[in-house]
């Protein structure tokens, strides 16, 4: 790294700590003058009231190199919008209106990554999948059948790495070997559920572990809800498993709509709690999802369709009408003449024969001393 480049790691790395992300007025002034600047006039003092205020607390702390130093022996690295990593395209959908109206809608102004996965890679395909920490057996199955679907099609999997739910969805990638990103609430070395810190390293070797809070920083209610716009914005659809009406996935496909992302919803019981928001997106306009073949659909390439979904065969399937008005006519047992299934069945006499010989030749009927009778037919081959 040159000396410049380094000079302008440490101003970035300064700047995400100096106030509490993202920072209107932060990200106004590196727009202005740049980050290393923008860093010099934080730490004197040098910028508007506003920003004063804002960063009063921290100017005076910076723990930059050692906050660098900290992410390159955990094998990690500092993604700037000055880097080919940035995600570009799916950062501009917070310069939307929507977006933008809302508090915290603005992308980061950097993100702490560990992992081998490259971020802008990641979100030209990419569904997240969240939903309730007190997951039932039936969210969980969900929630993996997608991601491992997703995964399996090269379709990264974003959450973030909270129990239920989102754990199963990285789990589930994980064991197909595919892509997945946990973003976190807290500094990437402070991985969080405690429970889940296995997991978030495995996610980190093989896929990537992203935040905006430099290291140190403890997640809080506040952040998981400033967290959550960046799961929706990484992904180019979000699918909500299982919900209550007021939840952090809520709040997840809140931003995804304000994001122009899709919402996806999973119908679940009725009676059940979990479901209450799924069912309340789902008639405010979601996209009802039941596997992976529909959300890729949403997400993939043009023209990349689910296939058709497979429905169960009957006996009867490929039978013309009157194919099945003769089959229906004969008895369960015994035997019944042309005539009498001409009776049975309204048709002309003339018209049962032809009928019948196709019967006949598909095994369904057999003839008996000029009468015809059902052929029993193993329930397996049914």
């Amino acid at each position: 790294m040159t000396d410049a480049a380094e000079v302008r790691k440490l101003a970035w790395a300064y700047l995400s700590r100096v106030a509490e992300p993202p920072c209107d007025e932060i990200a106004d002034l590196v727009a202005e003058v740049g980050p290393v600047e923008a860093s010099y006039r934080v730490a004197g003092g040098e910028v508007s009231p506003a920003l004063a205020e804002r960063t009063a607390a921290r100017r005076s702390i910076d723990a930059a190199e050692a906050d660098l130093d900290l992410l390159v022996r955990r094998g990690g690295r500092l993604i700037t919008p000055a880097d080919d990593e940035w995600p570009t395209l799916a950062f501009a959908a917070f310069g939307g209106t929507a977006a933008r109206d809302k508090p915290q809608g603005r992308p980061p102004l950097v993100l702490w990554a560990i992992g081998p996965a490259r971020l802008n890679e990641v979100a030209e395909r990419a569904a997240a999948i969240v939903g309730t920490r007190a997951a039932s057996g039936y969210g969980e199955h969900v929630a993996a059948d997608l991601a491992a679907g997703l995964a399996e099609r090269e379709v990264a999997v974003v959450s973030g790495g909270a129990y239920g739910i989102d754990g199963a969805a990285h789990r589930a990638a994980l064991a197909v070997e595919g892509p997945t990103v946990a973003v976190l609430a807290g500094g990437i070395d402070n991985l969080y559920p405690a429970g889940h810190s296995s997991l978030l390293h495995r996610i980190s070797s093989s896929g990537l572990l992203l935040t905006e809070y430099p290291p140190g920083v403890r997640p809080a209610r506040h952040r998981f809800l400033t967290r959550n716009r960046l799961v929706a914005a990484l992904g180019k659809a979000t699918v909500v498993v299982e919900a209550g009406v007021r939840s952090g996935a809520a709040n997840t496909a809140a931003w995804a709509r304000a994001l122009g992302r899709v919402v996806c919803a999973v119908p679940g019981p009725v009676t059940s709690a979990s479901s209450m928001g799924c069912h309340a997106l789902l008639r405010n306009g979601a996209e009802l999802v039941t596997r992976a073949e529909e959300v890729i659909e949403l997400v993939g390439r043009a023209g990349e369709l689910a296939d058709e979904e497979p429905r169960p065969t009957g006996l009867l399937d490929g039978l013309s009408d009157a194919e099945k008005q003769v089959y229906e006519a004969l008895p369960a047992r015994g035997v019944r003449s042309a005539d009498e299934i001409a009776v049975a069945s309204g048709l002309p006499s003339t018209a049962v024969l032809g009928p019948l010989a196709m019967l006949e030749i598909a095994g369904l009927v057999r003839r008996e001393d000029g009468c015809w009778r059902l052929v029993r037919v193993p329930a397996q081959s049914r």
